[in-house]
């Protein structure tokens, strides 16, 4: 059988074009398919460092912050209680006789450190009183911080407070 020269141009032509497309749907295809894998695959795990680079700084951070209330700790007088502060500190704020109740407890943690908490109730205290004792109290060079702090108007005593807070610090 002999083909007309436009007839074998014309199967040439067809045949180039399925021989592109087969190259194209099996070769370049899924080499770019792989390549958009791959980056996408880069653009995740750089995520992923960059997550890591940020928590190893938050560690960093926080490992400095516990290396200072270490150091804070370590400090202190010896037999130091958050109870005999904070009732000293009352005394000297002359509210000593407004306190209602002092409740200490301990939480122990993960870690190393334990939270000493003591939770008391203030009654019939002014405003002045309540910010001057928590001036005294609240000491970031003793590690001595309030946790919590409830504040509500005396209802008998105009003028008057009531207040329930928690201090803390680390033993």
């Amino acid at each position: 059988m002999r083909l007309a020269k436009r007839e074998k141009y014309s199967l040439i032509v067809g045949c180039c074009l399925i021989a592109a497309f087969f190259a194209i749907q099996f070769l370049v295809g899924p080499f770019f398919e792989e390549r958009n894998r791959l980056q996408k695959g880069i653009r995740v795990k750089e995520a992923s460092l960059q997550e890591i680079i940020e928590l190893a700084q938050e560690y960093k951070s926080l490992q400095a912050g516990s290396h200072r209330i270490k150091r804070l700790l370590a400090a202190r007088e010896k037999g130091f209680t958050l109870f005999t502060f904070l009732e000293r500190a009352a005394s000297d704020a002359g509210i000593k006789d407004h306190i209602k109740y002092m409740k200490p407890s301990v939480i122990r943690g993960t870690g190393p450190a334990a939270e000493s908490i003591v939770e008391m109730k203030l009654e019939r205290i002014t405003l002045n009183q309540l910010v001057g004792y928590l001036h005294r109290i609240e000491l970031p060079d003793k590690a001595i911080a309030v946790k919590r702090i409830s504040i509500k108007e005396n209802t008998r005593d105009k003028g008057y407070l009531e207040a329930v807070l928690q201090a803390v610090t680390y033993r």
